[in-house]
């Protein structure tokens, strides 16, 4: 069967990327554009999810999340013949970015690049799909009768609520990204763009284990499942945020 669309996942990696990437491709149907800073794990990543899902669509697209890198990447995958066709309908930034430091040993110049490398990259990931989705499936409102255009999920954490000593940068930035996702929500909606922020808080495993099943981790293709749920939501309810966790997590 022929692909339904196309999705985008940025932070591909081999526990939380491939078991989304596995649930998109399987159960939702999707291509799957594969995106992370190294190239020969993201190839093996796309190797190996192949070899899971013999029919689906895994293409490797190695980048960082400067502006320049990952609008060239968007225009790569726009080209790409395997993608040939495919209007996008899920765009999903799941980067892992940490940076622990005592606030006086800190730097203005490593703060404000751990900002730039996360937040700055939310920004232009989330900018990059837009133009993509609009150019997919133009400009009508919901309003006007149009369909919903797709997704976008921002895989945050509990660093975006609270945070803890030595992390005043990455609390800083997990903020700012459930900020920019609100604001897109509420300026997005009407157009026909879900936009989602995702708090993942507790320990993912790409795997079926006695931890997953007794609740102690999240298995990551429940994240993905989870994912394809919010991406499927009809326009009568939308979720906008949600906080995932294991069942035994403590909160």
């Amino acid at each position: 069967m022929a692909p339904a669309g196309l999705a985008i996942l940025i932070g591909a990696g081999p526990t939380t990327g491939a078991g989304i990437a596995r649930i998109l491709a399987s159960k939702g149907n999707l291509a799957v554009a594969l995106l992370a800073r190294r190239p020969d794990p993201l190839q093996d990543l796309a190797k190996n999810l192949r070899n899971d899902v013999p029919d689906a669509i895994f293409e490797a697209f190695p980048t960082d999340t400067t502006p320049q890198k990952l609008s060239q990447t968007f225009k790569d995958i726009k080209a790409h013949e395997s993608f040939k066709g495919l209007k996008l309908r899920m765009a999903i930034f799941s980067v892992k970015h940490s940076h622990k430091k005592p606030f006086m040993e800190e730097t203005h110049e490593d703060f404000t690049d751990s900002l730039t490398t996360y937040v700055g990259g939310a920004f232009t990931f989330a900018q990059e799909s837009l133009k993509r989705l609009f150019e997919d499936h133009g400009e009508a409102r919901l309003a006007d009768g149009a369909e919903k255009k797709g997704t976008i999920i921002f895989t945050g954490t509990l660093g975006a609520l609270r945070c803890n000593i030595g992390y005043g940068a990455y609390g800083a930035g997990r903020a700012s990204v459930r900020q920019l996702a609100q604001s897109l929500a509420r300026e997005m909606s009407e157009k026909g763009v879900h936009v989602v922020h995702a708090i993942a808080n507790g320990g993912i495993r790409d795997e079926d284990s006695e931890d997953t099943k007794a609740g102690k981790r999240m298995s990551a293709e429940a994240v993905g499942k989870t994912y394809l749920f919010l991406h499927e939501q009809e326009a009568c309810l939308w979720t906008h945020e949600l906080d995932m966790r294991p069942a035994l997590e403590k909160f």
